[in-house]
């Protein structure tokens, strides 16, 4: 997907896309906070599409680029080691900084440097750019492995744990493995248990990687507990029992 495209098919992301716009024109500083993977280096790729990109974490490399640039993209502004330094050189020089941050990064420096800051919500929150995103990543994954994928969107249960990254991650994972047969599955299982083994209790320890797939697809497919002791041959405590033991990766 182009860096400079940030999906607007939800109200919050509309109304972060046209603040963005403003911000092209306005000529200020602006802070853009939000969770990993939430669109916001996108966004200010959008208001500063010229404008070099440092992390914050580049602390000597942030410096340099203040003192020689009129415009800077800053990811991770909260990683930068003195931001106060950051920030008189910024106005010694008159460079104009659009910067990125975690949601709840707080700082009485930044508050009076950044005329506009605004947060993007995660995509949890914006269900409808979830769905666009999931579209466009599928075209670009069919495009990069040269075949048609067999993902049922209107069926996946989406991980947005880190949005987008986690989003795209693990569409490539079920587009790769789409043809995947009960060997390719035991290959991987044995070469993520063999460096793992030897802690003396493996049976019971490991037993959940077999265990909470079953029970999770099974109660995705027949609904009910009832059913699915059924179709497990289990009695419905021992189901029960298992669902409780495995909640951890069942309900994540």
């Amino acid at each position: 997907m182009d860096a400079t495209k940030f999906v607007t098919e939800s109200s919050a992301s509309k109304e972060a896309f046209k603040t963005a716009t403003l911000l092209r024109s306005l000529k200020v500083n602006a802070l853009l906070r939000g969770e990993t993977g939430v669109g916001k280096k996108t966004l200010a790729r959008y208001i500063l599409p010229s404008a070099p990109v440092v992390s914050g974490k580049n602390y000597d490399e942030l410096l340099s680029v203040l003192r020689s640039e009129s415009e800077l993209i800053v990811t991770d502004i909260d990683s930068v080691a003195n931001i106060k330094v950051i920030v008189e050189e910024a106005q010694k020089h008159s460079t104009r900084i659009v910067a990125t941050a975690s949601a709840n990064f707080q700082n009485d420096v930044v508050s009076d440097f950044f005329a506009v800051s605004f947060t993007i919500p995660p995509l949890a929150e914006r269900k409808e750019d979830a769905d666009a995103l999931s579209r466009i990543f599928l075209e670009e994954i069919e495009h990069i492995l040269g075949e048609k994928t067999q993902v049922e969107l209107s069926t996946l249960e989406m991980d947005l744990s880190k949005n987008a990254i986690s989003l795209k991650r693990q569409l490539l994972v079920l587009s790769i493995f789409q043809d995947i047969d009960d060997s390719d599955i035991m290959q991987l299982l044995y070469q993520h248990l063999y460096a793992r083994l030897g802690s003396g209790d493996d049976y019971k320890k490991f037993l959940y990687l077999y265990e909470a797939p079953l029970i999770k697809a099974g109660l995705k497919r027949f609904k009910s507990q009832l059913q699915l002791s059924e179709k497990l041959g289990l009695n419905r405590n021992t189901l029960r029992k298992k669902i409780s033991q495995n909640k951890e990766y069942i309900n994540g």
